[in-house]
Order: C-alpha cells, then structure tokens, then sequence
C-alpha cells in the first residue's frame, strides 16, 4: 500500500527523491545552460523555465518505463553518440559572434535541452523510482519540486560561463564524460567489458577530451562571420 501525505514514510521518500536530484541535476544544469547562454535574456530565462518543466515532465514518464528501457541493447549506446553531438554542437555554437548568436532559436535550445536531458536521465530515474517506490504522487512532487533546483543551477552556470569563459570548455567536457559513462553502460556491454575496470574511466575521458576538441576544431572550420565583414551593399 502506498504512503499517503500523513504517512511519515511519505516524506522520508519525498526528501529521498528531492535528494537524488539535487545531486543527479548538476549535468543537466550545464546543458541547459550551454543551450541558453546563446539567447537574448528574455528568451534565455523563458528557455530555462520551458526546458527545465518539460525535461521533469518527461522524466517522470521516463520513469515509469526506465528499467525496461534500460534492458535494451544498443540504447545507451545511441544516447551516447547523440550526447557526444550535443555536446559537440553546442561548444562550436559558443565561438560563434554575438551578432551571429542573436538568429538562435528558443525553441531550438528548448529541444536541444530535452533530447540531452533524455538521454542524460535514463539511468539517474532508476534511483527516483526505487526512491518512489511506485507512489507516482510521490514521484510527481518530487520531480516537480526540484524543478526550481533546475532552474537556479543553471542560471548560475550561465553567470559563471559569461564570467568565467573556460567553464564553457568544462561544461563541454562534462557533457563528453557523460556521454563516455552513458556508452560504456550499455547492457551490450554487460558480459564483455565490466569486469574491465580502467575502461570504466578511460572511455569517459576519452569522449570528454573528444568533443572539446572537436568542438573547437568545428569552430575554427567553419567561422561564423560578424557583421562587420560584410560590405555593404
């Protein structure tokens, strides 16, 4: 029987699931803020409000499915090339010009938010729903609660990134090792390579190292021009 709101074990999961995001959060926080910084202020705080609740709205339907999904093969493995995309596309767009960052779309950040926060979630909602136990009240506040956890994280990274340009690069390389972790879970692996231990790390390092680099290499081939290098006409 499921804990109801006067039920002690009711607040225990609460603060369990509130918990676990809190600590699960800080990527998705980085893609979030790496898809936004782009924007004007006002569509860069509707991108964050916007991405932030889909992406809760759509993990608590993730969660009820996760450990199914979980157990297909080459899953993981797919969600971890498009993280290594994701990750790839978004460094190259932060050495764009201001003039060419103003013709980015809202909701174009919005859908880069939620196709990163998919994948980004597929292991981290086993946690929430072992945390919920199947009360889906539970874990509707839950996720819901800790959407302004979201939300602060990631107007925090912007603020460090516009102060502080090198966190752009580790914010790359954070969405490159989760891509790495994200690749080598996949159950295809499972009686290859888990017994492997230093793969456990090399493959994330790997793939973080991966996309900074090809992010920059992408940006310096294809230069965005400002708009003083166009003649007028």
């Amino acid at each position: 029987m499921w804990p109801t709101v006067a039920d002690p074990e009711f607040w225990v999961g609460l603060l369990k699931i509130i918990w676990i995001n809190v600590v699960l959060s800080g990527d998705n926080a980085v893609v979030i803020a790496m898809a936004a910084r782009s924007l004007r202020a006002e569509e860069q705080r509707r991108a964050i409000a916007w991405g932030s609740g889909f992406a809760v709205v759509l993990r608590i339907a993730l969660t009820v499915v996760a450990v199914q999904l979980m157990a297909l093969p080459m899953l993981q493995i797919i969600g971890g090339l498009l993280l290594l995309w994701i990750g790839t596309q978004l460094l190259a767009a932060e050495e764009e010009t201001e003039e060419a960052k103003t013709h980015h779309s809202l909701y174009a950040a919005i859908r880069t938010i939620l196709i990163a926060d998919l994948v980004m979630s597929l292991d981290n909602v086993i946690g929430v729903a072992a945390a919920a136990k199947g009360n889906l009240l539970l874990l509707a506040i839950g996720l819901g609660l800790s959407i302004p956890l979201v939300v602060f994280g990631s107007s925090l990274m912007i603020q460090l990134m516009t102060r502080f340009p090198i966190v752009i690069s580790v914010g790359a390389a954070l969405i490159g090792w989760v891509a790495g972790e994200t690749l080598i879970s996949d159950v295809l692996w499972a009686h290859g390579i888990e017994t492997i231990a230093w793969l456990h790390w090399a493959v994330p390092i790997t793939c973080a190292l991966l996309v900074v680099t090809s992010g920059r290499w992408l940006a310096w081939l294809f230069p965005k021009p400002s708009h003083t290098d166009i003649e007028p006409g």
